[in-house]
């Protein structure tokens, strides 16, 4: 691979993948240190790259990896109780604004009382809006491990934002 290659799969895909990494770290500098390392081992590894998936889905690969790998050598504990998720900025009228991050922050935290086998497909399916094969790809299931933990995390997030008192309007 040559350098404009990496380069141009960067910015291609590397807001996309520290997003990601963000929502599942907490720490936007911890986030950006594992995008880093990503595209690093995407660089060093790159005669790995077969071409069965798009590249997109490659480096999402990796960098589920290098965050589990993160999280298994620096937080053992947090990996398996926790992580989290950052709101987007909205551009609308401040009531807007202030509805939409009560809704966020609800639906934030939610997501965050789910394991983590939940949280990540729902992260990859429904925020990142990874196909069920891209999904399957990066996590490592089937497509159908992919659709019956997306089916469960949905009912466990739903129930979640029952119990924390969130209205009907942020389930539709």
């Amino acid at each position: 691979m040559k350098q404009e290659e990496l380069t141009k799969w960067f910015d291609e895909y590397g807001e996309s993948v520290l997003t990601y990494i963000i929502l599942m770290v907490r720490d936007y500098q911890q986030a950006e240190d594992l995008t880093q390392e990503t595209f690093l081992k995407a660089y060093r590894h790159q005669q790995q790259f077969e071409q069965k998936s798009s590249v997109k889905t490659w480096l999402f690969s990796i960098a589920h990896n290098v965050t589990k790998d993160y999280f298994r050598k620096k937080h053992p504990l947090q990996y398996y109780l926790g992580l989290t998720m950052e709101e987007k900025d909205y551009k609308q009228i401040p009531e807007q604004i202030i509805a939409m991050k009560f809704q966020n922050e609800q639906l934030y935290r939610a997501i965050q009382q789910l394991k983590p086998s939940y949280r990540q497909v729902i992260i990859l399916r429904k925020l990142k809006e990874f196909s069920t094969k891209e999904t399957a790809l990066v996590l490592n299931w089937s497509e159908s491990k992919v659709k019956m933990n997306l089916k469960r995390a949905l009912v466990e997030l739903k129930n979640e934002l029952i119990r924390g008192g969130t209205t009907d309007e942020i389930l539709r």
